[in-house]
């Protein structure tokens, strides 16, 4: 039995998943509350709860602590804003709850260092963040061959995650005019940690694109890519991140519409990162090692030696399986990790270790500097 907080776009996705799995008979799971502060949200999701679950009594609510406060719920979902996930993460390790929560894991590094102390205080929790690539089989074989020193010292890697948009990013989230706070959208309450901010249904609808609640594609896209290659790579923590970024299309937005990341790690690696909203032509996905590359732009791992390394090692194509949708996996993977007390892949440490460079990075671009982070007093440091 699970709980949904958080019933926007994508928490609702979630529970379309969530009963898509269990009527296929993939898992046995039930969604059995629903929360959220604006009430078409929640009455969408509550629908498609009760029309998708036979038999299961469904609970809405505006208040997620009601949610937590259920004894018979196993583990909750959040898909909250990025302002809430620490707060609400934490109160429900507190609780007793298993946690999903949607990337990027926090807003801020703070709140990641302490959800990060939280989880690690409480082992017996499962949590498990909502960066599901890192369940793709080549990511996975690729840290393993890495692990086995087949390229020899992993020296750099590149990625990204660029897309297009002709009216610009985000916006293709609606705003309906029928909102109205203090009758149907409790605003005090989604503002929540930030404090009081004057209503906005740009703000409401749109997060992603202002800087007071987002990281925009540093924590909303890079993550995505950044994770399994960080995954692979295995480098330690990153300790020197600089960031460069400028709105050169989508003016309007406030975060960068274009953004170039610089990630070194405590271990001897460089990671090049690259986002865009304004141009889908990105970067071949490669890890770089001394003796060889490993190549995962398609679905396979694909090693090919550096041309002095040839007689040492031989190009090799390591087949892997299609999962179909990874998100579906990753969701049945975090259910089954709450059957099994196994620690799933995208844990609290791998997404913490992410969120120093999605906040680093978010830091440098605005201001211009370097930044530092020292792994021992998990603190960051302008250079």
């Amino acid at each position: 039995k699970i709980g949904v907080i958080g019933t926007g776009g994508m928490g609702t996705g979630h529970c379309d998943g969530f009963i898509n799995s269990a009527n296929a008979g993939a898992e046995k799971v039930q969604i059995v509350a629903v929360c959220d502060v604006c009430q078409s949200h929640l009455d969408r999701a509550y629908d498609k709860c009760v029309k998708g679950q036979k038999d299961v009594a469904v609970e809405r609510t505006t208040d997620y602590r009601k949610v937590l406060a259920r004894e018979d719920i196993h583990g909750v979902l959040i898909a909250t804003p990025e302002h809430w996930h620490s707060k609400m993460a934490i109160d429900a390790i507190a609780a007793g709850k298993d946690v999903y929560i949607e990337k990027p894991m926090t807003l801020r590094l703070e709140e990641a260092v302490t959800l990060h102390d939280t989880a690690l205080a409480n082992p017996s929790t499962i949590v498990q963040i909502g960066t599901q690539q890192v369940r793709l089989p080549k990511f996975i074989e690729a840290q393993k061959l890495i692990a086995q020193g087949m390229i020899g010292t992993p020296t750099m890697s590149q990625t990204s995650y660029c897309r297009n948009n002709k009216e610009g990013e985000w916006l293709y989230y609606a705003i309906d005019p029928a909102w109205e706070p203090g009758k149907n959208l409790d605003w005090d309450a989604w503002c929540g940690p930030l404090g009081k901010i004057p209503w906005d249904p740009q703000f409401f609808a749109r997060w992603r694109r202002y800087r007071a609640f987002s990281t925009g594609i540093i924590g909303d896209l890079l993550v995505h890519v950044l994770t399994p290659l960080m995954y692979a790579v295995d480098a330690g923590w990153p300790t020197r991140v600089t960031c460069a970024g400028g709105h050169y299309v989508d003016k309007v937005m406030e975060n960068h519409d274009t953004i170039n990341m610089t990630i070194e790690f405590e271990k001897g690696h460089t990671m090049i990162v690259a986002g865009s909203t304004n141009n889908e032509t990105g970067l071949e996905v490669l890890i770089r090692g001394h003796k060889g590359n490993v190549y995962l732009g398609g679905r396979h791992c694909v090693v090919r030696p550096e041309r002095i390394f040839s007689e040492e090692l031989e190009s090799k194509t390591i087949q892997c399986d299609d999962i179909g949708n990874d998100q579906d996996q990753h969701r049945l993977g975090w259910l089954r990790s709450i059957r099994t007390r196994e620690k799933p892949i995208a844990d609290v440490v791998l997404s913490t270790k992410v969120m120093v460079a999605v906040d680093l990075a978010t830091r440098s671009a605005w201001d211009g500097h370097a930044y530092k982070f020292d792994p021992a007093t998990m603190k960051a440091l302008r250079v």
